[in-house]
C-alpha cells in the first residue's frame, strides 16, 4: 500500500510540474488584455518612481519541448506611458524623456535564449529607442500553460521577465549627471501569450 501510495504521489507531481509541450514550434501573440510592462526610476536619491505602459503588443516562436525561443518582437506605444501624474507623465513623453512625437514606439527583438533551468532563462536581445539601438538581456521565467478555461478555450501560456537598461545608452540623458532622476531602469514585464492555430 505504501508504494502504491508513493507511485500515485509521483504521478501527480509529475502531472503538476510537467507542462503539455508543443510536438513543434509554434506561434505566440502577446495577449493584449493580460500584459503588462512596467518600470522602476530612482528619484532624487530618495525612492523609486513607478510606471508602465499602457499599449504593447508582440509575438514569439517557441518549442516548450526543446526550450527553444525565436523571433521575439514587442512593441511598445510609447504615448502610452503612466505613472498616476498627469504632468509627469506628459513631460516623460515631452523631448527630455521619450520623445514620442518623434519616437511613437520602442521595439524589444531577441533570436537567442539561454536556458538556466527547467523554466528560466536569458533572453539575449535589442532594444531600439530612441532611434538608437543596444543590447538588453532579460531574465525570463516560464510561468505555465494551459487551456482557457472559459472563453474561445485557447491555449495560453504565461510569462514574467525582469531586466534592467541605461537611459543614458539611448541619449536620453535628462537630470542623470546630477543624479535628479536614476539611469538606470529597471523593467518588469508580465504576460499571458496566446498560441496560434499551426499552419499547414
Amino acid at each position: 500500500m505504501r508504494r502504491i501510495c508513493a507511485v500515485f504521489a509521483a504521478v501527480v507531481v509529475g502531472a503538476l510540474f510537467v507542462a503539455p509541450v508543443s510536438a513543434e514550434p509554434r506561434e505566440y501573440e502577446i495577449d493584449p488584455e493580460h500584459v503588462s510592462v512596467g518600470f522602476l526610476v530612482h528619484h532624487l536619491g530618495l525612492a523609486d518612481t513607478l510606471g508602465m505602459f499602457r499599449e504593447v503588443s508582440g509575438s514569439f516562436t517557441y518549442d516548450r519541448e526543446t526550450q527553444e525561443l525565436s523571433d521575439v518582437k514587442i512593441v511598445v506605444q510609447t504615448d502610452s506611458v503612466f505613472t498616476n501624474h498627469e504632468a509627469r507623465d506628459e513631460h516623460l513623453r515631452g523631448p527630455d524623456f521619450l520623445n514620442v512625437k518623434e519616437y511613437p514606439t520602442m521595439t524589444f527583438t531577441a533570436d537567442e535564449a539561454e536556458p538556466t533551468g527547467d523554466n528560466t532563462g536569458k533572453l539575449h536581445g535589442e532594444l531600439t529607442m530612441l532611434g538608437t539601438t543596444k543590447p538588453l538581456t532579460l531574465d525570463v521565467t516560464y510561468e505555465g500553460g494551459r487551456k482557457y478555461p472559459f472563453g474561445d478555450g485557447h491555449y495560453a501560456i504565461g510569462i514574467s521577465a525582469r531586466g534592467t537598461l541605461h537611459r543614458s545608452d539611448h541619449g536620453m540623458t535628462y537630470a542623470v549627471e546630477d543624479d535628479l532622476v536614476g539611469d538606470a531602469v529597471k523593467l518588469i514585464i508580465e504576460f499571458e501569450a496566446i498560441r496560434q492555430p499551426a499552419s499547414d
